[in-house]
């Protein structure tokens, strides 16, 4: 088992959270259980991109990358079962030769599965719901070192609960996806008149399979993508000069020390962005380059206040003139039944702000906060928040049974670090 000093400092991928814990890196499901067994207080980490303190700790700090890989496959379901510590850009490539994809997935493919199912990271459909939705299964290790299979026929509240649980009842070690024949998707990004978005964005989330936009402080186009089911000849991405993560960096880095240049920056869009269309599989399509470090918000609303919180948003940051060169994204998430899911039983359009690493994202997220709250928007689990138990109590129906459900699990709570005990404990 591979064993980092004490004292090493880990951070997240941003870099807005860091802790000195101690490290192990099991390299077998025996020796994590061995671990689970003789630590007081653990954390499970995988890609570190959560923006919140999900794995923030100075105690034991769990790597699963060595626990990676397909495990079983059923051919005839369209299902693969895989070690949770599988990254998401490995798992595509996995199962592209038994012809199985994801039905649906975010932009970013770094997370490891445990991590992306645990957080209830998602894409982007008004008929897609989030990946932990397409968990048909897990194997749990709970907190006396037992591992309990989970799924529609055997603990199934654990089943319901575990899906998005922030690691809090145990580690996931095996995960079993649902999944569909691999396909291919055609890519199209174009600018479009805010107005026309906000006039027709309802007809349209009909007719794409995926559709997103991202709007921006001082212009009135956003750039918006569509992906949608096709047969066409693959043409994939070209890789432009400069990218637009280059300029993406250059302008934030621009508003950063010049914040007056950030609206003439912005008019550039067109100057920035040219229509695109590319067709690729699905696996390879999903995912867009991030090499520009940002801080994230993001809040999970009923579909039909969405485009009114975005409108309000707009407003606020446009009155306080904020030096935030980053878009505001829109997306679409389907409604699901998992317990701490922000989409539970409720079809969603999810809001995020992001604020590049260098600058204080405070200032824009207090502003912003307020507002996503007023339309009972629920927090992403692995986005930064101030929520806690006492408010976030009222948002899902569930929360008194997950509660019951992880003390059964975790008497002495063992996978709570100081962010979730605020999370589940605080009054």
């Amino acid at each position: 088992m591979k064993i980092q000093q004490a004292n090493a400092v880990w951070r997240n991928w941003s870099g807005s959270q860091h802790s000195a814990p101690q490290v192990f890196q099991p390299r077998e499901i025996s020796e994590l259980q061995g671990l689970v067994k003789s630590q007081a207080k653990i954390r499970a980490v995988g890609a570190g991109h959560s923006f919140s303190a999900l794995a923030k700790t100075n105690d034991v700090l769990l790597h699963l990358d060595h626990l990676k890989g397909v495990v079983a496959l059923d051919e005839a379901k369209v299902q693969c079962t895989v070690h949770a510590g599988t990254r998401l850009y490995d798992l595509g490539e996995y199962i592209a030769p038994i012809n199985q994809a994801l039905p649906n997935q975010g932009d970013i493919d770094q997370q490891s599965l445990a991590g992306a199912i645990s957080t209830g990271t998602h894409g982007t459909g008004i008929d897609l719901p989030c990946l932990s939705a397409f968990v048909d299964g897990f194997e749990l290790l709970t907190a006396d070192g037992e591992l309990l299979q989970c799924d529609h026929q055997q603990n199934t509240e654990i089943f319901q609960a575990g899906r998005v649980a922030l690691g809090s009842l145990g580690i996931l070690t095996k995960i079993t996806l649902q999944n569909r024949p691999r396909y291919k998707l055609k890519e199209q990004i174009r600018l479009c008149p805010l107005k026309e978005v906000f006039a027709h964005i309802d007809q349209w989330k009909h007719q794409h399979r995926h559709i997103e936009f991202w709007a921006f402080l001082h212009s009135d186009q956003v750039m918006l993508k569509t992906l949608d089911e096709t047969d066409d000849e693959i043409q994939p991405r070209q890789e432009n000069w400069p990218s637009e993560d280059a300029l993406l960096s250059l302008c934030s880095e621009l508003t950063r020390f010049i914040p007056a240049s950030n609206p003439y920056l912005q008019k550039l869009l067109s100057v920035f962005v040219k229509p695109s269309c590319y067709v690729d599989w699905s696996s390879r399509i999903f995912p867009t380059p991030r090499q520009t470090r940002f801080n994230e918000m993001e809040y999970q609303l009923p579909v039909d206040s969405g485009l009114q919180c975005l409108q309000e948003v707009l407003a606020t940051l446009r009155k306080q003139n904020v030096p935030m060169f980053f878009p505001i994204e829109f997306r679409y998430v389907k409604a699901d039944e998992i317990w701490l899911s922000p989409f539970y039983q409720r079809d969603s359009v999810s809001i995020s702000i992001h604020q590049f690493y260098k600058q204080d994202c405070r200032v824009i997220f207090d502003l912003v906060e307020p507002i996503l709250q007023k339309y009972q928007g629920r927090p992403h689990w692995g986005k930064l928040h101030s929520m806690t138990a006492a408010s976030l109590c009222d948002l899902y129906p569930k929360w008194d049974d997950f509660m019951r459900l992880r003390q059964q699990l975790d008497p002495q709570q063992k996978w709570l670090n100081p962010h979730l005990q605020q999370l589940f404990l605080s009054e």
